[in-house]
This record gives structure tokens, C-alpha cells and sequence, in this order.
């Protein structure tokens, strides 16, 4: 049964650090693409960061580009995110997902069919 599975969220104060896991699963983690978006309250989801594992490329949304690192460890199927200096309005249910074809657009949540339950992150400035 393909999953995912994140954790690390939780209140943080402004400028701290969190990281967030993602737990993979059978197909999940074969994947090329696999990412992270948010969606904050009354918000659309919005695209966070996205990796090729394959070119190792990362790709990342401006609002936490130089905050914010994709990583992941293949022993454990676990995919991370790194985010620092944390601002109130990163504040949002994280979600990791992956593409099980090779999206035409990274950042479009419609290209990945495979997505997890989510884990809050609150910021409070």
C-alpha cells in the first residue's frame, strides 16, 4: 500500500527552526519528484519545495528560498525539510506528496497523485 506520512510540526516562535519527515512507503519513494506545499487557513495550497531525486535538482518557492533545504535519506525512505528562520507566515498544514509521473510543472499540486495527512507548523511571532 503506497503512503506517506509526515511529523516534526508543531509552535515555534519566529526565527526558530523545525524539520519536517516524511515516511514513505512502497511506490511513494520510487518516485523522481516528490515535494512539499502548505496550505494555510482560508488559503490555497501552495507549492513549498520539490526535488528530482533522479538529477538531484531542487526547486524551491521564493517565499523560502534560502530558508528551507529538501533532503532525503533512502535508508529510511524518509524525506525531509529543513526550514529556518521561521516567519508567522509560514504558519500552514504541510503536506509532502509525490508525482508518479514525471510532472510537467513541479510546483502544480495537480501533477502529484500520492499525498499525506499533513502536519500543522505554527509560528508565533
Amino acid at each position: 500500500q503506497v503512503q506517506l506520512v509526515e511529523s516534526g510540526g508543531g509552535l515555534v516562535q519566529a526565527g526558530g527552526s523545525l524539520r519536517l519527515s516524511c515516511a514513505a512507503s512502497g511506490r511513494a519513494f520510487s518516485t523522481d519528484v516528490m515535494g512539499w506545499f502548505r496550505q494555510a487557513p482560508g488559503k490555497e495550497r501552495e507549492f513549498v519545495a520539490a526535488k528530482n531525486w533522479n538529477v538531484l535538482r531542487a526547486y524551491y518557492a521564493d517565499s523560502v528560498k534560502g530558508r528551507s533545504t529538501i533532503s532525503r535519506d533512502n535508508a529510511k525512505n524518509t524525506m525531509y525539510l529543513q526550514m529556518n528562520s521561521l516567519k508567522p507566515e509560514d504558519t500552514a498544514v504541510y503536506y509532502c506528496a509525490a508525482a508518479i509521473r514525471y510532472p510537467k510543472s513541479v510546483a502544480d499540486q495537480y501533477e502529484y497523485e500520492i499525498w499525506g495527512q499533513g502536519t500543522q507548523v505554527t509560528v508565533s511571532s
